[in-house]
């Protein structure tokens, strides 16, 4: 069909297009057939590489036809109908009607802003490089689609040619341009824009400073953000919003506060939805439960309270400082929804620990991406489900989901929650089938994985036999954080040593937090203060996981006063936090001050978890005072106030509670009537409790349902093969080593060991293999005849071996803690402190020959095993022979 004369055009006023009803009507009107996208005739296209030098000279339009401006007009109406509705077919018929115009630069560059509208990006291009003289406006419209559009390097060229051609800049340019080195993150540019930007007086302009704060923000360049913030003659909300959210980017959280407060005091701005996403993320990351309730009522208060993406923010909120319950009735009080706010519900129902609700609300789903599975998959991760979680990744490559390192991070995490060697190699032999292994984030992970299904071996070859694909120093953090799972905190130090030496990781906040977590682990202090000093040279105290572990690590070392100060200086808290100070109070048998520090969580409003509750049950333990009472009722408020339903862990504290205060019997009909099978844990905190009260009508029948039930872990193996020998029944015992053997399990040995001169002494139950073996031997022999005559008497009811009585004393005085103090006594001046530790709980014989050494020495001795410290002095411990 032949295209309408001009004419055509000068037929059709504005009006008859305003009585249209759609922009497919307009094209019927029309009558033009679908010409393949071209344009004017003044120019042959060309590729953007290869674009000749561009002038200012306007083409020769004698040779065009006339146009009437009513005809231009129409075309203008016609972009703009196309536009709005998302006709492609209506603007490529426009289009090629234009063709048989003269070139008319507005009326090119309004084509190239409905082609951009339409996300016709290439379309857009060809007419940019049509044009004989492109403007300022022409090059700015194909700059910020471009950047729009995932074609930022090509914008940057379109840019440079621009520059070259002598065009000036306006505005609009800076801002387009600007919004590609955002997205590029190209500071190097953004540099240069804004020495031009101030050259050419455009730093007044409100929206291109917006810009600017814009790059520097994505860029962590707060200071400049905060001074061109300062320096802006007038602000937008837009200004607001990028300080605001270039402050939450860096986690100062109390200055956003600040920030918003300030909004709406000086600048009595209206807030937009895009203030109050940005203020809430601050709330939830920041754990301020207060700030932000108080900024959900603002948002009803203005009328923002069905906003979506609001919405979305606020369920992330009341996930992390809510309850449940806040999170459903948002969810169910929506009348739209997206794909994230599904997602978010996922998220909320993993982190609050109900999977099973979390896969109901993901079939539910009316669309999903990779996000939304990924989310089911993590949170079967987090909730300890790795079975699941395989299951779940199998129906991902079935569905033909997009695999993200994500999702094979998660998986090779689920493999080793699982621990199984027979899974894990067939989940390493499809990453590596697949070509994924060339990840330096899935080659930690599956370092990761290997050491946690007990591939250590395959783990190290990997590690020694690389090559890496990217920096090393994230699977060197890897192997470290393996050896430290795998209860080898030996060989994770020597490796940070070796890292150190050969330069080869640098220690980032994931490798801080690591190897604060060793530290804590072996006990050494000095290491943990260095760490320390480094994490605030290189200002990662800013970080929650690095807090945490700065905490954990002293209260672990028996500096209990450098936790609570830390704890005091952190700029924010979250649960992990809050546990970990209480959990350094109990570890140090401080019951009264993890109290208090649950009374101080209860008043500001902090959301207690299931690890909450297990160590605050604990602490009536440890109270000068006996509190049983309110300890009953705290575990009765768990599921009528905090809606937490008591787990066999609760039970267990509970137990333990009140064995320590006597009150056996009701320990014992609380098991009894317990609505969940009592596992080995709560018959052992019984058993524990009886031994310390001498109950031994309690005490039989405590090991007679352990020693009924079918061991499921290397512990409890360990516990009934323990009680089969303590009553002399040899075989029972062989017999339940042997199945423990036959089902892969291992024990670690137990060991204990001291830091001299920053090097870790490991000593064993009559180890000889340290270098000093014999100085350290004939001194124990030395410190027993001096204890024995200051009135020390073996208990030989710690041998659980089948050896003669004689023998027995033998084992007894050559236990790894005697040893390890030895090596203590002959290594430290006198009068200087003794500090060990011990993997396992010290044994009653050795906490007696402690006892009587912290006498015939006169020596301060610390010792932390698994119940705690112990602090022994003048034949006295700090634990009141109760651990």
């Amino acid at each position: 069909m032949a295209l309408p004369s001009v004419g055509f055009f000068q037929t059709l006023s504005p009006s008859c297009f305003s009585r249209l009803t759609s922009s497919s009507q307009s094209l019927n009107y029309l009558s033009l057939s679908k010409t393949p996208v071209s344009f004017f005739r003044s120019k042959p296209h060309a590729h953007l590489i290869s674009h000749p030098p561009l002038t200012n000279q306007p083409a020769p339009l004698s040779h065009f036809p006339s146009v009437s401006n009513d005809a231009v007009n129409d075309c203008y109406h016609l972009l703009d109908l196309s536009a709005r509705y998302g006709d492609v077919e209506l603007i490529k018929a426009i289009h090629a009607s234009i063709f048989k115009l003269a070139e008319d630069i507005h009326l090119a560059n309004a084509l190239i802003v409905a082609y951009l509208k339409l996300g016709l990006a290439p379309n857009a291009h060809k007419v940019f490089v049509g044009l004989s003289c492109p403007n300022v406006v022409s090059y700015t419209a194909i700059i910020s689609g471009f950047a729009k559009s995932n074609r930022e390097r090509e914008a940057v060229e379109i840019f440079c040619r621009m520059r070259c051609s002598g065009i000036e800049l306006n505005e609009f340019s800076f801002v387009a341009i600007l919004t590609v080195c955002i997205r590029l993150l190209h500071l190097e540019l953004g540099f240069q824009l804004h020495a031009i930007v101030i050259k050419m007086g455009f730093l007044d302009c409100t929206f291109v400073s917006n810009a600017l704060m814009g790059l520097y923000g994505k860029c962590g360049y707060l200071d400049t953000v905060l001074q061109l913030f300062d320096e802006m003659p007038q602000r937008d909300i837009a200004s607001w919003n990028t300080v605001i959210s270039s402050v939450v980017k860096e986690l100062m959280y109390e200055r956003a506060f600040e920030l918003f407060h300030e909004m709406r005091r000086i600048d009595g701005f209206r807030i937009d939805h895009f203030t109050l996403s940005t203020i809430l993320v601050a709330a939830t990351e920041g754990l301020a439960p207060m700030v932000g309730r108080g900024i959900h009522a603002h948002g009803i208060k203005i009328g923002l309270e069905s906003n979506l993406s609001v919405i979305n923010a606020l369920i992330r909120f009341y996930t992390k400082c809510g309850t449940m319950k806040h999170v459903v009735a948002l969810f169910e009080n929506m009348h739209v929804r997206d794909v994230i706010t599904w997602t978010e519900m996922i998220t909320a129902y993993m982190e609050f620990g109900f999977p099973d609700l979390a896969l109901d609300v993901f079939e539910k789903m009316p669309e999903r991406n990779s996000i939304s599975y990924n989310a089911v998959l993590a949170g079967f991760c987090q909730n300890g489900e790795g079975s699941n979680a395989l299951a779940f990744f199998c129906r991902m490559v079935e569905e033909g989901v997009d695999l993200t390192d994500f999702t094979l991070t998660s998986v090779l995490n689920a493999c080793g929650l699982l621990k199984e060697t027979k899974i894990s190699k067939q989940i390493h032999g499809f990453i590596l089938k697949f070509g994924f292994g060339s990840n330096a984030c899935i080659e930690a992970a599956l370092l990761d994985m290997c050491i946690r299904c007990g591939r250590t071996a395959d783990a190290q070859k990997m590690f020694c036999h690389g090559p890496f694909s990217e920096s090393s120093s994230i699977i060197w953090t890897s192997m470290i954080c393996g050896y430290a799972r795998n209860a080898e905190p030996e060989e994770a130090i020597s490796l940070f040593s070796q890292s150190q030496l050969e330069g080869a990781m640098v220690v980032d906040k994931v490798a801080s937090t690591a190897i604060l977590g060793v530290c804590g682990t072996l006990g050494f202090h000095e290491m943990g203060k260095q760490i320390h000093c480094h994490a605030l040279k290189s200002g990662f105290l800013s970080d929650l996981g690095v807090g945490n572990a700065i905490m954990t690590m002293y209260s672990k070392c028996n500096n209990i006063d450098d936790a609570i100060k830390l704890f005091n200086v952190m700029h924010a808290h979250d649960i992990v936090s809050w546990n970990s100070l209480i959990s350094g109070h109990l570890l140090h048998r401080q019951g009264d001050e993890a109290l208090s520090i649950w009374s101080k969580m209860e008043k500001a409003g902090i959301k207690p978890d299931t690890v909450t509750f297990v160590l605050i049950l604990s602490a009536y333990k440890h109270t000068k005072a006996n509190l049983v009472d309110h300890c009953q009722r705290l575990f009765l408020s768990m599921k009528a106030i905090y809606h937490i339903d008591p787990t066999v862990e609760h039970y267990t504290s509970l137990v333990g509670v009140l064995g320590y205060w006597g009150l056996l019997e009701e320990a014992e009909e609380m098991i009894n009537k317990m609505p969940i099978q009592p596992e080995a844990s709560v018959w052992r905190a019984l058993l524990d409790a009886c031994r310390i009260h001498s109950n031994k009508k309690i005490e039989k029948q405590a090991a007679k349902h352990l020693l009924a039930m079918k061991p499921q872990d290397p512990s409890t193996y360990i516990l009934v093969s323990n009680l089969y020998s303590a009553c002399g029944r040899w075989h029972c015992s062989d017999m339940i080593r042997e199945e423990m053997r036959a089902k892969g399990f291992q024990k670690h040995p137990g060991r204990s060991w001291i830091i001299h001169e920053n090097k870790v002494h490991t000593f064993y139950a009559r180890d000889k293999s340290h270098p000093q073996a014999k100085d350290i031997y004939s001194g124990l022999e030395l410190v027993i005849k001096e204890c024995l005559k200051a009135g020390y008497v073996p208990d030989t009811s710690f041998v659980l071996h089948d050896v003669e009585e004689y023998q027995k004393k033998d084992f007894l005085f050559y236990h790894s803690a005697k040893i390890a103090l030895t090596y203590g006594l002959l290594m430290n001046r006198p009068g200087r402190a003794i500090q060990i530790v011990k993997n396992i709980l010290l044994c009653g014989d050795c906490h007696t020959f402690f006892k009587y050494v912290s006498i015939v020495t006169g020596r301060e001795i610390f010792l932390r095993d698994a119940s705690g410290h112990h602090y022994f002095l003048n034949g006295q411990c700090s634990c009141k022979d109760y651990w």
